[in-house]
């Protein structure tokens, strides 16, 4: 059986937990925390959560994760198969994930734990999540999900990436990140009472 390794605080482990029942996997929880512990860093080379454990060694990185479960079970897809269609969903993830996601990031640190974000950070972060915000308008559909008439990875990545960016954004700027994006906030809406968003999260409350 897959092994997870990693905990529920981390959003690409819940991620790939939603990927793994998108599919309709078994699986087990191998609880994990970051480590740059030798032991861990075999399994995960920059010591990250998520990673999974497979019969023949470990997966690191969630984008791999779920690439790694559509050849194995290809019968429901995390991608769609039209070659088109499949690079506008994984352009759309990269988007949100790089200019979305990692951009907020980087006020993480203050937004909960406690550390300081300069005034320099701060607006660099901000003209940078305007820009990205400008950048993925462009590429959803949601008709009625992110890349078309299907749930597809591209909408767990929305909803997972999102949720923190949103989380951090409203924390640091008292501001609502998808004030601008009224057709992805619906996305939002819409997702968290779908499966497999909607049973996770009822299991983990």
């Amino acid at each position: 059986m897959l092994k997870l390794h990693g905990m529920s605080r981390s959003n690409y482990y819940n991620l790939a937990k939603a990927c793994l029942a998108f599919k309709g996997l078994p699986y087990e929880e191998v609880k994990a925390i970051p480590s740059q512990e030798e032991d861990y860093l075999a399994k995960s080379p920059m010591g990250k959560v998520p990673c999974i454990e497979t019969e023949q060694g470990f997966v690191s990185e969630t984008l791999a994760i779920a690439e790694y479960l559509d050849a194995i079970a290809a019968d429901k897809p995390l991608l769609p198969s039209d070659p088109f269609a499949r690079a506008k969903a994984l352009e759309l993830i990269r988007h949100v994930e790089l200019d979305i996601e990692l951009v907020a990031r980087r006020c993480l640190p203050a937004a909960f734990f406690g550390a300081t974000a300069s005034d320099e950070l701060k607006e660099s972060t901000r003209v940078d999540l305007a820009r990205g915000v400008k950048a993925v308008s462009r590429l959803f559909v949601c008709d009625p999900y992110a890349t078309g008439g299907a749930m597809n990875l591209a909408d767990l990545y929305t909803y997972y990436s999102f949720g923190l960016a949103s989380a951090i954004v409203q924390t640091i700027f008292e501001e609502d990140l998808l004030a601008d994006l009224p057709q992805v906030k619906a996305l939002m809406d819409r997702l968290a009472q779908e499966d497999p968003i909607k049973s996770l999260e009822a299991a983990a409350s």
